[in-house]
C-alpha cells in the first residue's frame, strides 16, 4: 500500500494539529489520530479490524516523540510535577503491557468506550462548571497512585490515546494546579507510550492481512510522517500553556473531554 503524496500531506497536517495539543492539554493526539488513520487504510484494503488496531498503536508510537518534544518546554516552565511522575509510571508501565500484550488482541472495547463516554463526561462538567475539590483533598499515596497509574496505562493501550483524559482530571482533583497537571500528563506519555509499543510490536509479529512496512501493529510510514510534523507544534501548544488564563484552559479541556466522549459512545453503540 504506497501512500500517495496527498496522503503524505494529510499526514503531516494532522500531525501538526496533534502535536500542538499535546503541548497545550497534555494530550497525545489519539483521539484524532485513530479515526484517521483507520479511514485511510480502509479506503485502500485493509480490513477494519486490522486498520483499527494499526491505526491506535501507531498513535500511541508517535506519543513517544510528541511527549519528548512538549515535556522539554513543560520543564523549562517548572510545570512538570516530577514526584507524581515518579509513583504514576511503574503502574503505568505494569498496566500497559497487560493491556497490550495481551488484551489487545483479543478485547473488542465496546464496553470499555461507554464506560469511559461516561467517564469523561463527568470530568468535563466538573472542570467547565468549576467544581474545586475539597481544600484537604490530596492525591492518594504511592499505592494509590500506582494502582491508578495501572489504569491509566491499560486504558490508554486499548485507546491509542496518552492517558490525560483520565490523569489530568484525577490530578486536579487532587488539588494539583491545571497548568502543572497537564505538564505532568504530558510527561507520563512517554512511559506510556514505550510500555504499549513493545506490547504492540510483540503481539503484532503473527497477525496476519497489515500494511506494507508494518513493524507489529505500528505502520512506520504514517509513524513517520505525523511524527516529524508533530514534533515541530507540540512545543508551541506547551509554550502556548503558559500563556493562557487557568479558567479557560480548564474549559478548553471541559470541551475536549466532551467530544472525546461523544466520540467514544459513538463507537461502543455503533454497529459491528
Amino acid at each position: 500500500m504506497p501512500i500517495e503524496p496527498l496522503l503524505i500531506l494529510e499526514l503531516a497536517a494532522l500531525g501538526c494539529a496533534t502535536g500542538f495539543l499535546a503541548g497545550l492539554l497534555g494530550i497525545g493526539g489519539g483521539m484524532l489520530m485513530v479515526p484517521f488513520i483507520t479511514l485511510a487504510m480502509d479506503h485502500r484494503g485493509i480490513a477494519a479490524d486490522v486498520a483499527v488496531k494499526v491505526a491506535i498503536a501507531t498513535s500511541m508510537a508517535t506519543i513517544i516523540l510528541t511527549s519528548i518534544s512538549s515535556v522539554r518546554t513543560h520543564h523549562q516552565h517548572g510545570a512538570v510535577r516530577w514526584d507524581v511522575v515518579r509513583r504514576l509510571a511503574p503502574g503505568i508501565v505494569a498496566g500497559a503491557l497487560f493491556g497490550s500484550l495481551a488484551v489487545f488482541s483479543l478485547l473488542k472495547g465496546t464496553v470499555l468506550a461507554v464506560v469511559f463516554a461516561l467517564f469523561t463526561w463527568t470530568s468535563a462538567a466538573q472542570m467547565f462548571f468549576g467544581r474545586k475539590p475539597s481544600p484537604t483533598r490530596q492525591l492518594p499515596g504511592a499505592a494509590g497512585q500506582f494502582g491508578f497509574g495501572a489504569l491509566i496505562g491499560f486504558a490508554s493501550g486499548l485507546l491509542g490515546a496518552g492517558g490525560a483524559f483520565i490523569s489530568v482530571p484525577f490530578m486536579t482533583r487532587g488539588n494539583v494546579p491545571i497548568h502543572h497537571a497537564v505538564a505532568t500528563s504530558a510527561a507520563l506519555g512517554f512511559p506510556i507510550a514505550v510500555a504499549n509499543v513493545a506490547g504492540y510490536i510483540v503481539s503484532g509479529q503473527s497477525a496476519s492481512g497489515l500494511p506494507p512496512a508494518s513493524f507489529g501493529y505500528i505502520w512506520l510510514p504514517a509513524l513517520v510522517t505525523i511524527a516529524a510534523a508533530s514534533v515541530l507544534t507540540a512545543p508551541l501548544g506547551a509554550r502556548a500553556t503558559h500563556r493562557l488564563p487557568v479558567g479557560r484552559l480548564r474549559q478548553g479541556f471541559a470541551v475536549l473531554l466532551c467530544v472525546l466522549g461523544t466520540y467514544m459512545l459513538w463507537k461502543g453503540l455503533s454497529p459491528r
